[in-house]
């Protein structure tokens, strides 16, 4: 595995879980609004970590922690991401698996050899904006691929957008109503600019409220209407 970071614990990456973070180097998408930079550019790499000391670490805090997130980057390009997802599960980790859903192919094996708990997918844009927004070659129809094979996988999910003005906001987010089905777990949550692939420091942080936002409270009436269950995450 190509670990590009590692995070102690975390009590908000896994719903309900104390969980570890392994950052996965290298990505396939270039979204302006990236705040991992360092996992994504090739030329601002950080140096890889050793994959058998994380195994190791997290080996001796099983009784302490009790899942363990794969993110990224994009962990769906790691040749040995299934080999290191059930090495987790030995160790009787809950594992969650975060993935932009470009390579339902991968996702497909990973859901087969049941090497996962809990999948997270970033729904970057409504399906026309995809390859624009990420500034890649994304098949769109994978997309929805991806999506359909996380419903019928019998694990937890979740899908989630970013938002930040002039990027995807507003008319965007109301597009992207035709992706989703009834059942589905949405997040909305708001861009963070410390750190960007893109300098978005200038920008403002989008004021999401359900109450004052027009957008958002027409989308919050939607989903209650089609059980779609929608959360707002703030920041």
């Amino acid at each position: 595995m190509k670990i590009g970071g590692f995070q102690k614990f975390s009590l908000l990456d896994y719903p309900g879980e104390l969980s570890a973070l392994v950052f996965t180097q290298g990505c396939n998408f270039r979204c302006p609004y990236c705040h991992n930079p360092e996992l994504v550019l090739p030329q601002i790499f950080c140096p890889l970590l050793n994959t058998e000391k994380v195994l190791k670490f997290l080996y001796k805090r099983r009784k302490r922690l009790s899942a363990v997130v794969v993110t990224g980057g994009e962990p769906t390009l790691q040749e040995d991401l299934i080999p290191f997802l059930k090495i987790l599960k030995a160790m009787r980790f809950k594992v969650k698996l975060d993935t932009n859903g470009a390579l339902p192919e991968i996702l497909a094996q990973v859901i087969y050899a049941k090497a996962v708990d809990y999948i997270a997918m970033d729904i970057k844009a409504p399906l026309p904006l995809y390859q624009r927004l990420t500034r890649s070659d994304v098949a769109p129809q994978n997309i929805l691929r991806s999506m359909e094979l996380i419903r019928l996988s019998g694990v937890q999910y979740e899908f989630r957008t970013t938002v930040a003005p002039d990027i995807l906001f507003g008319d965007d987010l109301y597009d992207i109503r035709s992706m989703l089905h009834e059942g589905d777990n949405y997040y909305i949550q708001p861009c963070r600019y410390a750190t960007t692939l893109d300098d978005l420091k200038t920008h403002d942080l989008p004021q999401i409220d359900i109450k004052d936002n027009p957008d958002l409270r027409m989308l919050k009436d939607w989903a209650r209407s089609n059980r779609v269950h929608l959360v707002v995450r703030q920041g």
